[in-house]
């Protein structure tokens, strides 16, 4: 897909006397584009849960919440959290949102720092190695009680898109031509479905960078578009 977004790109900028975007900046602003809309995916989630809560919305096809939700589900993966410290298990690197915990096929329930406090403090609420919970503080998970430490942490979560990269070998007369095969090339992790919104951003980012303020106007514009369908 990645190839298709750039030559859609170029094709646009070209058409209109935009400018050339090098492949390294294409790259740049297509890693941009991706994370841009793979956070959205958590925001239009929750705004369509909320419909379906409000009974607002269809079934089927019509099911947005499901739709967006077999996306984020694409990104979920499955790991064993090393042992770092007393209680402490390191995260997987690339993670970026901790969906489950479990210690003995248990659920280890997720708890704010202050919540924690609360709990630790009170002999009633206090976690136990039946009733785990734990913080996350940067890349650490800690697990409490303390105790539990050594032990075997299941992690499920999801992950940070893979960064794209348009891979290319330079012809003769100077032309990159694309070129998958290379070792650091990275496809788009989005759906090919997305691809319309992603050569809207990517063109947003490459008006600014070339300061082009009618590119940035009329993308703006089309993503707007784009956004009121969705809803």
């Amino acid at each position: 897909m990645i190839n298709s977004v750039r030559n859609t790109v170029l094709a646009i900028c070209n058409k209109n006397n935009y400018g050339y975007i090098s492949p390294s900046d294409f790259n740049l602003f297509a890693k941009q584009a991706q994370m841009d809309m793979f956070e959205d995916y958590f925001y239009q989630y929750n705004y369509q849960i909320n419909k379906v809560n409000a009974h607002t919305t269809g079934s089927s096809y019509a099911n947005l919440a499901e739709n967006l939700l077999e996306v984020i589900d694409s990104f979920s993966m499955f790991a064993a959290l090393v042992n770092s410290g007393t209680n402490q298990y390191t995260l997987p690197a690339d993670f970026y949102y901790i969906n489950r915990l479990q210690y003995n096929n248990l659920d280890v329930e997720k708890v704010s720092e202050s919540k924690l406090l609360n709990l630790t403090n009170s002999l009633l609420t206090a976690p136990t190695t039946e009733w785990p919970a734990y913080v996350v503080r940067e890349n650490t998970a800690y697990i409490f009680p303390d105790t539990i430490t050594g032990a075997v942490i299941d992690c499920q979560y999801v992950k940070y898109p893979l960064d794209p990269k348009w891979t290319y070998v330079t012809l003769l007369n100077g032309e990159p031509q694309f070129d998958q095969t290379s070792a650091d090339y990275q496809d788009f992790e989005l759906p090919s479905s997305d691809e319309p919104m992603l050569v809207v951003k990517i063109l947003q980012y490459a008006g600014i960078s070339i300061r082009e303020t009618e590119v940035v106007n009329a993308m703006t514009t089309m993503e707007a578009n784009e956004n009121q369908q969705e809803q």
